[in-house]
């Protein structure tokens, strides 16, 4: 089985032991874009500006792409705890008897998945989406091939080719399936960038974060 390869279970259960981290991560991520966003519409409440044609600057870019990674380990840190019965912090293992919080977990995976779609408006979120899913399963598909049928290939053409031709043609499938779903996406992304829910979500993380790290207490 793929997840009980050593290191790729030494990635998932490390990642699951700091969810506390990520919590507080994911809220200064939110503060952040909080504060840019209220710059930008000129507004805490109201969106001053007509249209979400901003001119998207290097400071924004640098914010995007740091809560994209963040994001994608949150989620992964959120999955990691619910396979491997992880506590979120060590605080929280000591009074718990080192078990996972589920609704750390839940937290974790679904703002994860919010932070990482964040920058819709920004990123060309199909291009990435397509990316991933692409390495994703040619990965899984390089992980599960036999020895002997990588060898067999090989006699005829180096099977890096076989799999970089492979890998192109589902990147160019799976970035234009992701298209057609963006939209969806870019709503979110919308929703979640007003300031004031940007700011609930930014205060959450970081109580829930404080309280598992220093207290190994969690909200619910």
């Amino acid at each position: 089985m793929l997840f009980q390869t050593t290191g790729l279970q030494m990635f998932f259960e490390g990642l699951s032991k700091l969810g506390a981290y990520f919590m507080l991560f994911l809220g200064i991520i939110w503060v952040i874009y909080g504060i840019y966003e209220t710059k930008r519409r000129g507004s805490f409440k109201k969106r001053k500006t007509e249209d979400w044609d901003f001119k998207i600057t290097k400071f924004l870019k640098i914010l995007t792409y740091i809560g994209f990674f963040i994001g994608i380990l949150s989620l992964v840190a959120g999955v990691g705890a619910l396979m491997y019965d992880e506590p979120p912090s060590i605080a929280y293992g000591e009074l718990s008897g080192y078990q996972r919080n589920l609704f750390t977990c839940i937290m974790l995976i679904i703002l994860g998945l919010i932070t990482f779609l964040k920058p819709a408006n920004d990123l060309p979120m199909a291009t990435i989406i397509g990316l991933l899913i692409s390495l994703a399963i040619t990965f899984l598909v390089a992980m599960m091939i036999p020895e002997e049928i990588i060898g067999a290939i090989d006699e005829f053409i180096d099977y890096k080719i076989v799999f970089g031709i492979f890998f192109l043609i589902l990147f160019a499938i799976s970035a234009l399936v992701a298209k057609f779903y963006t939209a969806g996406f870019m709503f979110l992304s919308k929703v979640f960038s007003w300031p004031p829910i940007a700011m609930i979500v930014a205060g959450f993380c970081l109580i829930q974060g404080t309280l598992l790290l220093a207290f190994g207490m969690s909200l619910l």
